[in-house]
């Protein structure tokens, strides 16, 4: 409990910034035309390809007993993961809407 309070006071500002940043980008994304979704999925893409280096960087240059580091770069990979290969079915079933049928 008192490594976790520790790590808290330490780094108190980024946990600000992260909330911050968890509040706008819901308002962002609440607040886009559904006509927009797909395309800014495509560039979450790339943006989530960055998180899962970051995790495995991450994962890389923890210590061993460091669980805490351990389990948040394992999430990262994960959610980043399941965030691109979504991301890429949806903008694969996009673009087979805009080709040509094989009988026209």
């Amino acid at each position: 409990m008192e490594y976790l309070l520790q790590f808290f006071s330490d780094n108190l500002l980024m946990i600000y910034v992260l909330v911050l940043a968890i509040f706008l980008g819901y308002e962002l994304i609440s607040n886009v035309p559904t006509v927009l979704h797909t395309p800014l999925m495509s560039g979450a893409n790339a943006i989530s390809g960055v998180v899962i280096i970051g995790a495995i960087l991450l994962i890389r240059q923890a210590e061993a007993g460091d669980y805490l580091a351990l389990s948040l770069g394992t999430l990262g990979i994960i959610l980043g993961t399941i965030n691109v290969v979504g991301g890429h079915a949806v903008t694969d079933r996009m673009l087979e809407m805009f080709k040509r049928k094989k009988g026209n």
